[in-house]
């Protein structure tokens, strides 16, 4: 089991590694970096670096981890792009819905592929589907969202890089993850950004979680907004 740093999630599971970059909020990327560090370190699943590898020998891990965790599905990659074929996809969500102890957390930024392939998987209620948005321009992908069975539906608006349209529809949406940028050239956020996501959520009925302000020193930074952490979860949590 991976334990995760990452304030919203406890473990990480990556049958995929890699990725390729295909909207601003990639700029950044962690997960390359990474990538880019393990290979130089020897790891055996970044052999490949940042190329989008499948790790077969990855897949029924979480089956072996009998402590129920939430985990955050391919930390390291995103299980919709368009170079994992379907069939890979749906043996990853066999063995989410098999470990029915566990909850799952997929993240994408490819919305299309996700609303194009959603009817082909099974959605059991320990899956959740979140989709990330890092500016308005992006917006298009939380409609995508909406339309799929996922039980829970969460926004990863990390990292924000721009603001957010006052009047988001937020129907249907369980949880929006807000966070800075952080790393070297990280892109400043501004508070007021983030206060009119939070006021947006807390009309909508969405549960809000601040995850960080980011920039070049994220510890220094924190995460406390307006003196306070906001550490909300969906209320539809299983």
């Amino acid at each position: 089991m991976a334990k995760s740093q990452i304030e919203w999630t406890e473990s990480t599971w990556n049958p995929v590694t890699g990725c390729t970059k295909i909207s601003p909020g990639c700029k950044h990327c962690y997960a390359e970096r990474m990538a880019g560090r393990l290979q130089a370190m020897g790891q055996a699943n970044y052999r490949n670096g940042f190329l989008l590898t499948l790790q077969d020998h990855m897949l029924e891990l979480p089956l072996k981890w009998k402590k129920p965790q939430t985990i955050f599905v391919n930390s390291m990659s995103d299980l919709f792009h368009q170079d994992v074929p379907l069939e890979y996809i749906q043996r990853v969500f066999a063995v989410m819905n098999q470990a029915h102890w566990h909850r799952f957390q997929v993240l994408t930024k490819r919305s299309h592929r996700l609303l194009e392939l959603h009817q082909e998987v099974s959605w059991t209620r320990n899956i959740w589907m979140g989709v990330s948005v890092e500016n308005a321009d992006y917006t298009f992908r939380i409609d995508d969202l909406r339309q799929t069975g996922a039980a829970i539906k969460f926004l990863s608006i990390e990292p924000l890089i721009g603001p957010l349209p006052k009047r988001m529809n937020l129907k249907g949406i369980d949880w929006a993850i807000v966070g800075g940028e952080s790393g070297p050239g990280a892109r400043p956020m501004e508070e007021a950004w983030v206060l009119d996501i939070q006021k947006q959520c807390q009309k909508a009925g969405t549960a809000f979680f601040f995850k960080q302000w980011g920039g070049v020193n994220k510890k220094r930074a924190g995460r406390l907004l307006q003196g306070r952490t906001w550490d909300e979860m969906p209320r539809l949590a299983v």
